[in-house]
């Protein structure tokens, strides 16, 4: 229990208390053992009793009292001693006995130095000064005992590190010394090698010099036989003259008999011409047959050539439409998305094929269409005559692939223009010699023809 104030004990501690003080501050460790027991006992004191620059952390959790107001409550228990005998009395009903023996001058030789100094600190027994000051030596003694242990362990450590640094420093000596070793044998190959090459290079001058020789030897030889060659050339190209005289001559002569022949041959053609045309009318042929686009859907295959004027020509199609038999083929897609891709696909469609049934029936043009049909569940059925033909390039197969298709498809010689802006068509179908239009050129031709 805590002596009363009226009690003789607590007299002669106050006596003791006033007579003695700390040469120097407390050991940290002393200091916050101290500061510990003073938070706990903040917690469990009545709003009136508290020290008033401590009542703000009063409400905080013993830790957090200890560790935010750690320095307040260590000056409050030097200079309060009411608040400094509260903590006093936890202390003793916690360490009884420890109490007991420093107020009777024997300290228990098993106790926590630090707190046997905390309780000697916040108690204040006769001797409580000496108590703190020797516990103070000892743990600085500990401590530079552990500072002494610290640094012969890293001198041990250090000392092993060297010895190893050693054993690898001999060990990379001798690695070194067998690398000079097999360098200086290397170093005398390769001087041995040098020699040699000396050697070849000598022979290879030698080669030089007399190829050099042989080769002034050559020139005077060439320069002579092109003297005599540009002599006989001179005689050629007089022979030459003379000879295209007398081929004139005779183209001349024959000029004047054909054309007495071409005469009776234009007698004859139109004589052809007029009976294949009494001829379809007796038979009743009709005016056109299939086309061989008609038949690719089936397997056909073939080629195909077309030239005409530069692509950035605003005439280019009507110039296309104007060659006799032209089959106009689309990359139907390719074509849409650039004029208007912002369109539903169907739209698409549905506006491109309008537009080129008005370009059919005014050019009577033969006109394929070709669309990807992995866009289409089930390609549109088409009701009606159609002057444009509409395909879908089957499963496992490409619009691209299907255009290819329909250009090796036709007979060498017909005109094939290929509207597109897709390089890899364009290089394939002008491989097969037919002619590729950039879509957004047949864009503006065909607004242009409407």
């Amino acid at each position: 229990m805590s002596a009363d104030p009226d009690d003789g004990t607590g007299a002669a501690g106050s006596a003791a208390e006033c007579g003695e003080q700390l040469e120097r501050p407390l050991p940290e460790q002393v200091r916050s053992r101290v500061v510990e027991y003073g938070s706990d006992v903040l917690g469990g004191m009545r709003a009136s009793e508290l020290p008033p620059v401590l009542r703000r952390v009063a409400r905080f959790e013993p830790r957090r009292r200890a560790r935010l107001a750690g320095p307040q409550i260590a000056a409050q228990l030097e200079t309060d001693k009411d608040f400094r005998s509260r903590v006093a009395s936890r202390v003793e009903q916690v360490w009884p006995e420890l109490v007991e023996g420093l107020r009777s001058g024997v300290v228990p030789p098993a106790a926590d130095p630090v707190a046997v100094a905390a309780c000697a600190y916040l108690v204040r027994p006769e001797g409580w000064a000496a108590i703190v000051e020797e516990i103070h030596g000892e743990l600085e003694h500990r401590a530079g005992a552990q500072e002494a242990d610290a640094a012969a362990e890293a001198a041990e450590s250090a000392r092993s590190q060297l010895e190893q640094a050693r054993r690898d420093h001999r060990a990379e000596t001798e690695r070194l010394r067998s690398q000079l070793k097999e360098q200086r044998t290397e170093i005398a190959d390769l001087r041995r090698r040098i020699h040699a090459e000396r050697g070849r290079a000598r022979e290879a001058a030698q080669q030089a010099e007399r190829a050099l020789k042989d080769t002034a030897e050559r020139e005077h030889e060439s320069a002579s036989r092109m003297s005599s060659l540009e002599a006989e050339n001179r005689r050629l190209r007089t022979r030459l003259a003379a000879a295209e005289t007398q081929v004139e001559n005779a183209r001349r002569a024959a000029r004047t008999g054909r054309n007495a022949d071409e005469a009776r041959l234009r007698v004859l053609l139109d004589v052809l011409v007029e009976a294949s045309h009494g001829l379809r009318r007796e038979l009743a042929l009709p005016a056109s047959v299939d086309s061989p686009a008609d038949l690719v859907s089936e397997g056909g295959s073939g080629r195909t050539s077309l030239a005409g004027l530069p692509d950035d020509d605003p005439g280019l199609l009507e110039h296309l439409l104007t060659v006799p038999r032209v089959h106009l083929l689309l990359d139907g897609y390719n074509v849409t998305k650039t004029g208007y891709g912002t369109l539903p696909l169907a739209d698409q469609r549905t506006r491109l094929l309008s537009s080129l049934e008005g370009l059919a029936s005014r050019t009577r043009a033969e006109i394929t269409c070709v669309f990807d049909g992995a866009d289409v569940d089930t390609p549109p059925v088409v009701s009606g005559p159609r002057r444009v033909r509409l395909l879908f390039s089957a499963a496992g197969e490409t619009a691209d692939e299907l255009i290819v298709r329909l250009v090796g498809a036709e007979p060498p010689g017909r005109p094939i223009a290929v509207v597109t802006s897709d390089q890899e068509i364009v290089s394939a179908v002008q491989r097969a010699g037919a002619r590729a239009v950039p879509s957004a050129v047949f864009l503006r031709g065909l607004d242009t023809t409407s």
